[in-house]
């Protein structure tokens, strides 16, 4: 049966790929571009930096620098305004996912017109908007290379899965000289995003020689790396590998779905507000657990790419260091559980079982090789409350 695969039409990988910027834009039919971000980009000055570049190929560019780090129906609302305000005519989203996320809600938006509620899973969007460059600045989401987008219903607290073609950007700039600046928590977070998107599409139901050949390289990368990376963020080498590896996770997932774990991550992010990646993180071992059962060979895989198990460990052997590798990982990058990171229980407890629905709404679920009833979610979720995995 064929797989059908999306890609970003143009991509630039690899330190100084940002000076390429100013031809694609040029490519793709640009006269009047915006740039979608964050106040963060443009306090290190990469706004700036990315304006002049511009500038002297004879583009003006304007900013928008009010996304948000879980953005919502509303703060899409307002990029869309600046956009519409000049007709602009090629949007490039610089910085985590979040403005990426964004920027891509916007494109859709500004073409298409409605609100992002009309178009979350299960519509396929296959429509094209306005020409969307995306350039990450974390190695962790993989937004740049992925036709989905998460946005936060702030009405009922529900994090939408939006999906379809529509939703890749026509062009990825991957420039690790953009990721030198990330704090060691961001670089923990985001390097766990990647890890999670790379095991759940090879294990994912929806898996395939394509999207497997990514996922395994990206764990090959991102596994020895993720520690060096947050240890000493001016290791290039490893930086350089976790970039890498973050792209190729997303491509793997945007062919194979995500699974369990982004299911019921998302309403952990929207209620309690937890970056994406810490509640990737928080939920990974529990997850895996519950699931290898159903997958033992490939979660074995994941640990040799991974490179915590060799090929002379057994299958049982291999799926045991996989899960004591995810909780060394938890412990030496400091992953808090939700009471640590301030959550309150009794809150939880009345919304444990709307988050189970939600995750299960998601679809994601459903990619699981295990795929779990709402009362198995919500033991994984009240798992959450146990032991400290931030001590050394």
């Amino acid at each position: 049966m064929s797989i059908g695969v999306a890609l970003p039409r143009i991509m630039e990988i690899g330190a100084g790929a940002i000076n390429h910027l100013p031809s694609i834009v040029q490519s793709l039919g640009g006269s009047r571009p915006l740039i979608i971000t964050d106040k963060m980009m443009v306090q290190l000055g990469y706004i700036q930096q990315i304006q002049t570049l511009l500038s002297e190929e004879g583009l003006e560019a304007d900013v928008f620098d009010g996304t948000e780090p879980e953005p919502t129906a509303a703060s899409i609302e307002a990029g869309l305004a600046c956009m519409l305000d000049k007709k602009y005519d090629v949007i490039i989203a610089l910085g985590g996912g979040s403005p990426i996320d964004s920027a891509k809600a916007i494109a859709i938006l500004g073409k298409h017109g409605g609100n992002i509620r009309d178009y979350k899973f299960p519509r396929q969007v296959n429509e094209i908007g306005i020409p969307l460059i995306a350039i990450p600045t974390t190695a962790g989401t993989g937004s740049e290379v992925t036709r989905f987008t998460i946005i936060t219903d702030e009405k009922n607290d529900e994090k939408m899965l939006c999906a379809g073609i529509g939703f890749m950007p026509l062009a990825a700039i991957v420039d690790v000289n953009l990721t030198l600046s990330l704090p060691p928590r961001t670089t923990a977070d985001t390097g766990i995003d990647a890890l999670t998107h790379a095991i759940e599409a090879y294990v994912s139901q929806k898996a395939s020689p394509f999207s497997d050949s990514q996922a395994l390289s990206a764990m090959r990368l991102i596994g020895p790396h993720l520690k060096r990376a947050y240890t000493n963020g001016n290791d290039i080498e490893a930086r350089e590998a976790m970039m890498l590896g973050s792209t190729l996770a997303g491509v793997a997932f945007s062919t194979a779905s995500v699974a369990l774990v982004h299911g019921m991550s998302r309403p952990i992010g929207a209620f309690f507000h937890v970056p994406h990646g810490l509640s990737n993180a928080m939920l990974l071992p529990g997850v895996t657990a519950f699931s290898i059962p159903s997958a033992p060979e490939r979660y074995a895989d994941c640990a040799r790419a991974i490179g915590v198990a060799t090929t002379e460990d057994s299958r049982e052997q291999a799926n045991q260091k996989l899960l004591d590798a995810l909780e060394t990982f938890n412990r030496e990058l400091k992953v808090p559980t939700l009471a640590e990171f301030g959550a309150d229980k009794t809150r939880f407890d009345s919304l444990v079982e709307t988050m189970a629905k939600q995750a299960l709404a998601s679809g994601s679920p459903s990619n699981n090789p295990r795929v779990p009833s709402i009362e198995q979610m919500i033991a994984i979720y009240q798992q959450l409350w146990g032991n400290s995995q931030c001590q050394p």
